[in-house]
């Protein structure tokens, strides 16, 4: 098998792929929801934790991760969150609470990556995404939304479509002013999936399959210019995925929490991800610091992946052999100088 030539790339995408509760915003994003209808946010995620196994005694299994979307609508159908609606989630999400240093480190961070491009004379431009387990419509309600190349999350349907709808006026349809139904599910295996979009490009390109095969050099966001953070071992799916396929992994905890500053030094010794640090996004903080000189390394790999497909694909210019002519002619007589075009 020939060895494979380095890629001869005309601009290049490198992403940085984010959790949200606990690495965005310092708790949970569903604090407002809980709040704007006066729902004991204990208490619900108590209910929640045991759901699993009160199911399960039933003979039927629940996503941990994903159970609280259905608790969630059965509070919407009880009246404890009557007339729930996507827009009144993304009209909440502007009251998420982001961690020090948001949104303002996104678009800064977009920066640096045009720039660093330019000084080696590359196009390079930087990708931020969000893939949460949490709910997709308060995340697009927040400052952050802007500056996000894509959002993954968990989705609300207001209005499915009853059987037979085909044969009905859909204007004439009763239909509810409220969620009724999951749209869309997240958990930590599914948000693989969505890496794989990125990676392929199916997420810009909807011809492009995700089951698709798609050459290594081929693929539009390539795992080894990806930074994936999170703040934790529920992310260990994707941290591996991207640790095996040359990405980084970057573990974060809360400031605050002893025991999350462990569970990420845990991570760290374990292999799981290349480093950790606090989810303060400051200009002059640890974690920021670190994404960067990430960024920088990657950055700098491709231009001498650059530098070695040019050589790769460009060959010396043939030259005039001189049977009688010394092996260097400028440095055995030295007044004839250096000898340009040949």
């Amino acid at each position: 098998m020939q060895p494979k030539e380095p890629a001869l790339r005309a601009t290049h995408v490198l992403s940085c792929v984010w959790d949200f509760d606990k690495t965005l915003c310092p708790g949970y994003m569903q604090t407002p929801l809980f709040k704007a209808f006066g729902v004991d946010e204990e208490q619900f995620w108590k209910e929640t934790n045991q759901l699993p196994a009160l199911y399960a005694r039933k003979g039927i299994r629940t996503p941990k991760d994903s159970v609280y979307l259905n608790h969630l609508l059965s509070y919407v159908k009880s009246g404890h969150m009557k007339g729930l609606t996507n827009a009144k989630l993304r009209e909440l999400g502007a009251d998420i609470q982001l961690c020090p240093g948001l949104p303002d480190f996104f678009p800064s961070l977009k920066k640096v990556v045009r720039e660093l491009g330019q000084k080696h004379n590359l196009e390079v431009t930087l990708e931020h995404y969000i893939i949460s387990t949490g709910l997709a419509e308060m995340i697009r309600g927040t400052a952050l939304a802007p500056h996000c190349d894509g959002i993954y999350g968990c989705e609300f349907l207001e209005h499915p479509l009853p059987p037979h709808f085909t044969k009905q006026d859909e204007l004439a349809l009763e239909l509810p002013t409220e969620i009724t139904q999951v749209a869309a599910m997240v958990d930590n295996t599914i948000k693989t999936r969505f890496l794989f979009e990125i990676n392929k490009g199916s997420n810009k390109n909807p011809e492009i399959d995700v089951n698709a095969v798609v050459r290594m050099e081929d693929r539009r966001v390539p795992f080894e210019n990806m930074i994936y953070i999170a703040d934790g071992p529920s992310d260990v799916p994707v941290f591996s995925l991207l640790r095996k396929n040359g990405g980084k992994a970057f573990a974060v905890y809360v400031p605050e929490s002893e025991a999350e500053f462990a569970q990420n030094d845990a991570l760290l010794q374990a292999g799981r991800v290349h480093g950790y640090g606090p989810c303060d996004y400051a200009a002059a903080a640890f974690t920021p610091k670190w994404i960067r000189h990430a960024l920088t390394g990657m950055v700098e790999r491709l231009a001498q992946e650059r530098a070695a497909a040019v050589s790769a694909r460009v060959t010396r210019p043939p030259r005039h052999i001189h049977a009688d002519a010394p092996a260097n002619p400028a440095k055995d007589n030295p007044s004839q100088g250096t000898f340009f075009g040949e």
